[in-house]
């Protein structure tokens, strides 16, 4: 079985809102017939597989895809004017639980109008109540303000009491001049922004006060597994590093969990070694150009680790985390 839990999908209803101009985001349509989203500092490509759900579950089908958890992909509704934002969020959310609830291939995580903390507290709690989704998707700064921040809070106490799924999406750092060449943003842009929500997050005590959330981290963490060391190092040389904490930033960072959106068995490999089989979870970042159904199941092919390992990567894990059924089932 294999559970994606790293995919993207812009739902009907979201796009036409789009259109209608009451937005923050520009909707172009290229050559190639594809609505392209603008947004400060970058642009999406919609491609068919993240508008039509249908085309989207014959791909599975060929694929041997049994289960998808949907998310939001960039901009998100923190973009625009805060009513705005929970508005589109719930418009979203809705349309994510019926297409969850219609079509047995998908689940999906919720998304959040993250520019009012307060109102995503109250939507979090309605995703996962009323809705029954399985978790949230969360981007690893909103305008600027890194998840650490007080404001967050709140949310954070919310998620905690919930036991929430929280997966962390890397956005547009707060610096991109350097940035806008050769798609270095999504390239490493991204990922050092999951690195310092994810590092920020451990410094600031979140995970030891509200140790019942379930941190997810797309990208393998961006850099998490490879430097952990060294946020270790800064623990015991700064006392800043420990204002918050009693132990080492590892230890928390070990309790997350790493999605495979990297596909080299070599990087998978040294997530493995960090944080162990079990905190693994198979995710493919389709449809975007740089997502690949067929890298991800190559590289977990390729990986070096046990049957039953791989068999927990591919979507064991991801399930039980998730409290998904089998697809089918």
């Amino acid at each position: 079985m294999i559970v994606d839990v790293h995919n993207h999908y812009y739902p009907p209803r979201y796009m036409e809102e789009l259109a209608r101009g009451r937005s923050s985001v520009t909707v172009t349509v290229g050559d190639d017939g594809d609505p392209r989203l603008h947004y400060p500092g970058d642009y999406n490509i919609a491609v068919r597989g993240h508008r039509d759900i249908e085309y989207r579950e014959h791909v599975l089908e060929a694929e041997g895809v049994d289960l998808q958890v949907l998310s939001l992909t960039t901009p998100g509704t923190h973009v625009e004017a805060p009513a705005r934002a929970v508005e589109l969020a719930r418009l979203v959310n809705d349309e994510f639980a019926q297409a969850a609830g219609e079509r047995r291939r998908f689940a999906a995580y919720a998304t959040l109008p993250l520019n009012d903390p307060a109102a995503s507290v109250r939507e979090l709690e309605r995703a996962l109540g009323e809705l029954r989704l399985p978790g949230a998707m969360l981007f690893s700064n909103v305008n600027g303000v890194p998840l650490h921040d007080e404001r967050y809070e709140p949310l954070w106490e919310a998620a905690d009491q919930l036991g929430a799924v929280l997966h962390i999406h890397p956005t547009n750092p707060g610096s991109v001049e350097g940035m806008r060449d050769y798609w270095l943003m999504p390239l490493v842009g991204f990922l050092f922004d999951s690195t310092l929500a994810a590092a920020g997050l451990v410094f600031a005590g979140v995970p030891r006060r509200y140790p019942r959330i379930r941190w997810v981290l797309s990208h393998l963490g961006g850099a998490i597994p490879y430097m952990a060391e060294r946020l270790d190092r800064g623990f015991h040389a700064f006392a800043e590093c420990r204002r918050h904490i009693d132990a080492p930033p590892s230890d928390y960072l070990r309790d997350f969990y790493f999605d495979t959106v990297s596909f080299d068995p070599r990087a998978l490999r040294l997530a493995v070694d960090f944080a162990g089989a079990g905190h693994v979870l198979a995710g493919s970042d389709y449809p975007h150009q740089i997502g690949s159904i067929t890298g991800m199941k190559e590289s977990l092919a390729a990986l070096q680790v046990s049957d039953a390992e791989r068999a927990a990567i591919r979507g064991g894990n991801a399930l039980e985390l998730l409290g998904l059924a089998p697809a089918g089932a």
